[in-house]
């Protein structure tokens, strides 16, 4: 009786407490992309936010404007998308197949 408390206790710890938050990961032009966290704008369906990490870096939260192709930054600064950017795969990331 006591070993099946102990295995419903690390049962419970698994799968309630502290459930598994699995990244999308992709290889996209010879990388390894990860979208850790990504939500679409309410207001601007056009646009992202999303954390990435790239070949296991990890990049801070940024805006994805899929209409203008271009993210914004933390600090503000505006980047347009370059040729085969990550950013194109944030942007079609909630498109059917």
């Amino acid at each position: 009786m006591k070993y099946f408390f102990l295995l419903l206790l690390v049962i419970l710890t698994n799968f309630l407490i502290f459930p598994a938050y699995a990244s999308v990961c992709r290889s996209y032009d010879g990388h390894q992309i990860c979208i850790l966290s990504i939500n679409r704008s309410a207001k601007n369906y056009w646009e992202y936010r999303a954390i990435i990490s790239v070949d296991g870096v990890k990049r801070p939260l940024e805006v994805y404007n899929c209409r203008q192709k271009m993210r914004i930054q933390p600090d503000g600064t505006v980047l347009p998308f370059e040729n085969k950017d990550p950013g194109y795969l944030i942007c079609n990331f909630f498109k059917k197949s």
